[in-house]
């Protein structure tokens, strides 16, 4: 499995464990309204990490696909009206950094 793929099923899992852990149905497309945003950010953060022709798996592509995941899911979530709460913000960049990067760690062993 690709790095990339890992990546986009962490991203997924975030959103699933959110709309989990708020009692939101788990149906596919409220799972969907919730990971797309951030789905974009990702694959958005892999096409700078691409360009710039790091190693997938490394902890700078890693901070690289971590911060375009926030920030670029806020902002879609800001425009699809989806709200961006500060504490939404706060959870969401520390689980997205600990699944995005904190997995690099784990992955070097």
């Amino acid at each position: 499995m690709t790095r990339l793929v890992v990546d986009l099923v962490l991203v997924a899992f975030f959103a699933a464990v959110g709309r989990a852990s708020h009692q939101e149905s788990l149906t596919p497309a409220g799972w969907a309204q919730t990971a797309w945003p951030f789905l974009v950010g990702a694959l958005a953060g892999w096409a700078v990490v691409a360009a710039t022709g790091r190693s997938g798996g490394s902890l700078a592509a890693g901070a690289v696909v971590w911060v375009a995941a926030v920030a670029v899911g806020m902002v879609l979530r800001q425009v699809a009206g989806q709200g961006t709460a500060p504490a939404f913000v706060v959870v969401a960049t520390v689980v997205l950094g600990v699944l995005l990067v904190g997995s690099r760690l784990v992955w070097r062993g």
